[in-house]
């Protein structure tokens, strides 16, 4: 902060807007630096004088400047404010002293009531008689100088200075009355200043002469003096003074008044009139007058009167408590602010004196400020050590102005500071890593996961913004896999996941603040596929082929326990969703055969007999363990034989039992269909005809057109094809076991066939697109 004190001298009663001086020039400042430094003139007076021209860099006159009102009879006279710059604060104080010019004449206080005297024609010469002093508010020369008497051949003037400089005059007779001549006399006292022009004021003596009275009171004492607390209540006695008169009688009886008081003393003291005793009648206060200099008079009943002093010093009482003023206040402040950073300028002023008005100031509570002194009566609070706006972002600080007083009296002001962030936290999340479950097939889209990070810093700063980092999955761009949604940090699938493709992904996501510069943080989420159950197991053995029967040998010697042959499968799904079960579904005999439950090893459960039959079949459910289970159905034919000729013949004539079943099953059915059809189509159309001939005859009925024969399309035989117009397909499915026959109807068109094996065996499979499986199916293997 800089300060810098400058001094004008000007005449009062300037007009206004008259030049005082040029503030820019004498303090060193340019005028861009008082436009930019916004300058303001700030003064504690109600009343501002002056006003800065910031545009020319003038102090100029304001207000009509009157030094009587302004200092009274003080002299020198003058009055200061300071000039205040921002961005940086700077402090200047300006005094400018007021200099007097003669524009107020001496003034009688009743200048339009005479001055009234009656006087005894017995006086002796040099009697004084006091007359009332004139006031005139100039100073120096321009002041009250000379008082002047109308001439006259009984009275004289003679002037006295009081202590404090002013005079006050008496008339003194020099030539005894005569009333018998003159029993009334009129004079004029003229005062006169020292000014240029020169100006005056005058009050008419009235004096009437009286009969003899030869003795006027005197007073014990001609200077009274006494002390006074300020504030002291009304009707206190502060001091008695007294006279006396050695005549007797009436001529001896005295009445006290007070006279030639200046000022406001008039309102503050009285004398009884009787005792001499002055009394408080007005309020005392130190700091408007410091003393108080009253003239008693003691006047008897002859018209003498007798004058003393009295001098009355007012003792100063803790009575004003400190005033604060808050000059400039800077808030929010930048949480980087440096030790030291002013904050705000105050003032303090306290209306006591000595130790009554002196100050200290302090901060209440353990706060980061302190206060220091700058010009007189300015402080300065400046920061103690760095902020830190996450930890603490505003501060309630109350200053407290004392004085040292008894008891001391204080004044304390309130500052709500705020702390202004800037951007020095990085985005935190909460685990350096983190773990998501997503479970494969999952629909694009979906959400898997949502990091969140926490910013201390505050509004644009603590905005948080989460980016994927570009990383590489399996040789594509993690992005291919997941998205994340940059505001609220939610992360979803971008495709389908397979977990037989890809069991897990390891992304990193940023956390970005909206800083300027922008701090960010990282984090890396691992993505787990779990697995479902959408693999059914897959039968490795026995290998099934497509147009023959393969059979296991089972010699009729086998005991208890012989491994006939092992059922192999495996899972592409993990976990529970891998383990596999075997379990015997069908069997032509379940007595001779069982299934490992967890090895899939098909053995004997008695010994072979020669009454088992040779061809045995055997259908193997294989199970996994997964919510929902899948399985796969393997079919194991088993030839129960010593030889192979044995076998091959068995198989041979089975073969063609079965192709002759099939042939005959599919004729009844496909004429089956082909009946009930036709009864079907029969049905409609007469019913159709019936309806329509009713139709047509209740029409005729009530008209009188001639009936027409009208026959509905296709009814009648067409090019020899009969009433059956399209032509439908049937599927026919058989089984080699129960010789029954199941019939499905298809969809127009070809689209399943039945296919004679082309080998010897003439096994017929039926060949589908979507591979049903009926009941007892022909196919070998079939998968749920």
């Amino acid at each position: 902060m800089v300060g810098g004190q400058i001094r004008y001298s000007i005449p009062e009663e300037m007009k206004k807007g008259s030049v005082i001086g040029n503030v820019a020039q004498d303090l060193g400042l340019d005028l861009k630096r008082l436009r930019t430094g916004r300058a303001r003139i700030v003064t504690g007076e109600n009343i501002q004088y002056t006003e800065l021209k910031t545009d020319k860099g003038i102090l100029v006159v304001n207000e009509r400047i009157d030094r009587e009102q302004l200092c009274g009879d003080v002299t020198p006279c003058s009055f200061s404010f300071e000039v205040i710059l921002e961005n940086p604060i700077e402090l200047h104080r300006i005094t400018v002293e007021v200099l007097d010019i003669n524009d107020h004449a001496p003034v009688f206080p009743n200048k339009d009531k005479a001055i009234s005297f009656e006087i005894s024609e017995s006086v002796a010469v040099g009697v004084q008689f006091p007359l009332q002093s004139a006031e005139d508010l100039d100073v120096g020369q321009n002041t009250l100088q000379d008082y002047v008497l109308s001439p006259n051949d009984n009275f004289i003037l003679k002037q006295h200075a009081n202590p404090d400089g002013s005079k006050y005059v008496e008339m003194v007779l020099q030539k005894p009355l005569d009333r018998e001549q003159r029993p009334n006399l009129s004079l004029k006292l003229i005062a006169v200043d020292g000014g240029t022009p020169q100006r005056s004021g005058t009050v008419n003596i009235d004096i009437t002469v009286l009969d003899a009275n030869d003795n006027i009171p005197v007073f014990n004492q001609s200077v009274y003096k006494a002390s006074v607390v300020e504030n002291t209540a009304k009707g206190t006695s502060i001091i008695t003074v007294n006279a006396t008169d050695a005549d007797s009688g009436s001529n001896g009886l005295i009445a006290y008044s007070l006279s030639n008081m200046k000022g406001s003393a008039a309102d503050i003291f009285t004398v009884n009139e009787n005792t001499g005793a002055i009394f408080v009648s007005g309020q005392i206060d130190y700091e408007k007058d410091r003393k108080y200099e009253v003239r008693v008079e003691a006047k008897d009943q002859g018209g003498l009167t007798g004058t003393s002093k009295v001098i009355l010093e007012v003792i100063d009482v803790n009575d004003n408590a400190p005033v604060i003023n808050i000059m400039s206040f800077s808030s929010p402040l930048s949480e980087d602010a440096r030790p030291g950073t002013t904050i705000a300028v105050f003032n303090v002023k306290d209306a006591d004196s000595e130790k009554n008005g002196q100050i200290k100031c302090s901060v209440d509570g353990k706060l980061p400020f302190k206060i220091e002194s700058s010009l007189t009566d300015y402080y300065n609070l400046v920061s103690d050590q760095y902020f830190d706006r996450e930890s603490v972002s505003e501060y309630n600080i109350t200053i407290t102005a004392t004085d040292f007083g008894s008891p001391p009296l204080s004044t304390s002001t309130k500052l709500h500071l705020k702390i202004s962030d800037i951007n020095d936290n990085a985005p935190l999340f909460d685990k350096t890593l983190y773990s998501a479950y997503v479970t494969e097939n999952n629909s694009p889209g979906i959400s898997i996961f949502a990091v969140s990070a926490r910013d201390s810093d505050w509004n644009q700063n603590a905005r948080i913004s989460y980016l994927l980092e570009d990383t590489q999955v399996s040789g594509s761009p993690v992005s291919t896999y997941v998205s994340l949604n940059s505001e609220t940090g939610v992360l979803s699938a971008v495709r389908s996941f397979d977990y037989e493709q890809i069991k897990q992904l390891q992304l990193v996501v940023k956390a970005q603040d909206g800083g300027s510069p922008p701090l960010s943080s990282n984090v890396t989420v691992k993505v787990m596929i779990q697995d479902q159950n959408d693999n059914p197991p897959q039968v490795l053995y026995p290998v099934q082929t497509g147009g023959s029967l393969v059979a296991e040998m089972v010699p009729r010697s086998a005991d208890v326990g012989y491994l006939v042959t092992k059922v192999v499968a495996v899972d592409v799904d993990s976990g529970q969703n891998a383990w596999l079960s075997y379990k015997l579904q069908k069997a032509t005999d379940r007595a001779l055969f069982e299934v490992g439950l967890q090895n899939g090893e098909i053995r004997t459960i008695r010994q072979v007999t020669d009454k088992d039959a040779v061809k045995q079949r055997l259908t193997v459910i294989v199970e996994d363990n997964g919510q929902p289970s899948r399985s796969a159905t393997v079919i194991v034919n088993v030839a129960v034989a010593d030889s192979f000729p044995e076998v091959l013949s068995e198989f041979t004539d089975s073969t063609h039992d079965k192709e002759y079943n099939d042939n005959l099953t599919f004729y009844l059915v496909l004429a089956l269909a082909v009946v009930s059809f036709l009864f079907i189509t029969c049905l409609v159309v007469i019913i159709s005809v019936k309806i329509y001939r009713w139709r047509q005859s209740r029409i005729l009925y009530h008209s009188s057109l001639p009936v027409i024969p009208y026959y509905p399309p296709r009814y009648s035989d067409t090019l020899g094809t009969g009433t059956l117009q399209h032509v439908y397909n049937y599927e026919v499915c058989r089984t080699t076991d129960s010789r029954k026959s199941d019939c499905k109807f298809g969809r127009a068109g070809s689209q399943n066939v039945l296919i004679m094996d082309p080998s010897s065996t003439g096994t017929m499979q039926r060949i589908q697109s979507e591979k049903s499986i009926l009941d007892e199916p022909d196919s070998p293997l079939e998968v749920s």
